[in-house]
């Protein structure tokens, strides 16, 4: 048994999931993690939110609100939604936690000292109008190696070349649009050609890695690496820990990286191991499997194995399956540019599974591949006619035929036997592709594999069997139940929840890989009631889901919007009479599962409120936060405390709430208007 530590990229915690998030770094990683725990690997899957660097502070810039308000409320959305679609992380972690901050300037030091990170003097884009220097991101131009306009400063999202900011051509501000002029600063450099001749022998090693991975590599590898910066001016982000450093963070995918390592220690922390981190990422048998895009090859196959490499004892890259881009009309998913199809939209319509199944089979794992809902509705109703058609006749079967039993078999024939074979081969065949990170093909075997169930169910005939021979009926049964079993084991990587309602009704929540080809369902068992697994979809739905694709990712989260209420006059509404609050003490009401009791300092007088704030901020998120306070509500009594006044909040019309916050310069009793 081999050691698996396996991660998917982070996510940026500025705004939502989006389906080429999903097929790329995601969605692969936790169908290879599901298989591994199957065949009863050691196995633990790692992930989190990228919560620093510019995208952050744009985006909080763009809604006014701070960067850590942003970040909190991303991190809970993030995961939310990938819990409900079936991310089965060992721990989703966010790069904000206190260890990260420990570790990364343990690791900046160690490099330092080792003479890896070196301070130099270099241009930056200065804007006078901003009266800063602009971190990359912060500057936009075309991309000088593909001509695209689109380019940012440290990166070209349509060639995924890394950039540096004074190679953009036509550069300009990205906050006041004015054209920045290069001066002097001073930075740290991470010496990347202090790594070269070692990188390319270790990466030399690896040629049964993926092309795309390796060709990029070796295209920056033969232009020879350069030192490149490592920090950055912001206030926002992990500080550079040297006393002559004030203002300066480190740059984002330098200390990103290492969130994998913090967020196994705080799993570890968690489960009361502090030190069982070492046990993967100090091990050298460790097999370190990274699922990322191609966009992120740069940062995963030569910045992080240097730094790995550089601090002398950790796991390297065993592989790094990176995918190309799922586009939609031909154009790349992009949040930044809100050219996207929402997961949260998504499930607002649709189970989980049908899209797990569509995106696995039409992987972009060698090339772009595009998103259709056309598309989504032939996968969708693919998967209802083929295996949930299977199990549903079945089912139905038996309870009307055997009252609900698995039938005894009489004998197993020779198409019995083919079948049983059939579905061990294709068990081999799958473990080979999974192995191989090839997704896309093992979905396309178990699909094949399910096919053959409905033609070995047609050709016995059972129907007509069950009147002339009740012997062989039982005996089509009885196998034909087998391998609904084998289909549920074989599936449940791709489409977990339809597996897990198979499971209920044939009796079996066992998921070991070498069951599958096996008889396991006893002859002589109750099966449960019949239930319809997956619903097919006409072309009418996708009027509907049309209005999502390509949606833009509005700035308050792209939430709905509820039916404006009854007008009231101007005279009533001047009644209101609303007040800066600051809440200084926050305590739980007996009973109540989201119901806080907060004191309120509204600077002339401290106010009893009772607010529904549980289940979206905990104490220590609402003490000394700023609050909007309507003061002149009639005081009601609630699980019987006294409220006296309405803490303000917007809704998203999902179930997430927010409180309004006051600007920075408000003061408790300043009136609203």
């Amino acid at each position: 048994m081999s050691r698996y530590l396996v991660t998917s990229a982070l996510i940026y915690a500025n705004g939502h999931v989006h389906l080429g998030h999903l097929a790329g770094a995601y969605l692969p990683a936790d169908i290879y993690v599901r298989f591994l725990r199957m065949c009863e690997e050691d196995v633990i899957y790692i992930c989190g939110t990228d919560e620093h660097g510019v995208p952050i502070t744009i985006k909080a810039e763009q809604m006014g609100i701070t960067p850590g308000e942003l970040v909190d409320r991303f991190y809970k959305i993030i995961k939310r939604d990938f819990e409900r679609f079936g991310m089965s992380f060992d721990n989703f972690s966010r790069t904000e936690i206190p260890e990260h901050y420990k570790f990364t300037q343990e690791v900046f030091l160690n490099l330092l000292e080792k003479g890896y990170i070196v301070e130099k003097s270099m241009k930056q884009f200065y804007c006078d109008e901003c009266s800063r220097f602009l971190p990359d991101r912060y500057v936009g131009g075309t991309c000088p190696e593909c001509g695209s306009a689109n380019a940012r400063g440290d990166q070209c999202e349509d060639c995924g070349s890394w950039l540096d900011a004074l190679d953009l051509l036509k550069p300009v501000c990205e906050i006041c649009g004015s054209t920045p002029t290069p001066q002097e600063t001073t930075h740290w450099f991470l010496r990347l050609d202090e790594f070269q001749e070692w990188l390319e022998g270790w990466l030399g090693a690896h040629d049964d890695w993926k092309n795309n991975v390796l060709n990029y590599c070796r295209g920056w590898l033969g232009d020879g690496l350069k030192g490149r910066a490592i920090t950055r001016d912001l206030d926002w982000g992990v500080p550079v820990p040297l006393p002559d450093a004030s203002g300066k963070v480190l740059y984002v995918w330098f200390e990103a990286l290492l969130g994998y390592v913090s967020s196994t220690m705080e799993l570890f922390a968690k489960r009361g191991e502090p030190e069982g981190w070492k046990d993967y990422w100090l091990d050298p048998e460790t097999r370190l499997v990274q699922f990322i895009g191609k966009d992120n090859i740069v940062f995963h196959a030569i910045i992080e194995p240097s730094v790995l490499h550089g601090l002398g004892d950790y796991v390297l890259p065993w592989n790094i399956p990176s995918n190309e881009f799922l586009n939609i009309r031909g154009e790349k998913f992009s949040t930044s540019r809100g050219t996207a199809i929402w997961l949260k939209d998504y499930l607002a319509h649709f189970p989980p599974d049908p899209m797990r199944y569509a995106l696995a089979i039409n992987a972009p794992e060698n090339r772009d591949t595009d998103f259709s809902w056309d598309e989504f509705r032939q996968r969708n109703n693919e998967l209802a006619d083929v295996f949930g058609n299977f199990v549903n006749r079945i089912m139905k079967f038996t309870h009307k035929t055997f009252d609900g039993r698995v039938p005894e078999p009489a004998g197993e024939e020779q198409e019995e036997r083919e079948l049983m074979l059939s579905a061990a081969a294709a068990r081999d065949e799958m473990e080979e592709l999974l192995r191989n990170f090839k997704i896309k093909a093992a979905c396309l075997r178990v699909m094949d594999l399910a096919r053959e169930g409905n033609r070995y169910f047609d050709q016995s005939q059972p129907w007509k069997t069950a009147k002339t021979d009740r012997d062989k009926c039982a005996t089509t049964i009885y196998y034909s139940i087998q391998l609904a079993d084998s289909l549920r084991i074989l599936f449940a990587p791709f489409i977990p929840f339809t597996c897990e309602k198979t499971g209920r009704m044939l009796g079996s929540s066992s998921l070991l890989w070498k069951d599958a080809g096996g008889e396991n369902i006893p002859h002589g068992r109750q099966l449960g009631e019949p239930e319809i697994l997956l619903e097919k979809l006409s072309k009418g739905f996708e009027e509907v889901m049309q209005k999502e694709d390509g949606k833009p990712e509005t700035a308050d989260s792209g939430t709905e919007v509820s039916a404006i209420k009854e007008t009231v006059s101007y005279d009533d509404f001047m009644k209101i009479d609303m007040r800066v609050g600051i809440v200084k003490e926050v305590n739980d009401i007996e009973g109540a599962d989201k119901l806080f009791r907060l004191m309120v300092d509204m600077g002339d007088h401290t106010r009893q409120l009772v607010a529904g704030m549980k289940p979206f901020y905990s104490k220590e998120e609402l003490i000394d936060r700023k609050v909007v306070v309507l003061v002149n509500l009639q005081p009601v009594k609630i699980m019987g405390v006294k409220s006296n006044g309405m803490v303000l909040a917007s809704d998203d019309g999902k179930g997430g709430v927010y409180l309004l916050q006051p600007g920075s310069d408000a003061c408790q009793g300043n009136g609203i208007h």
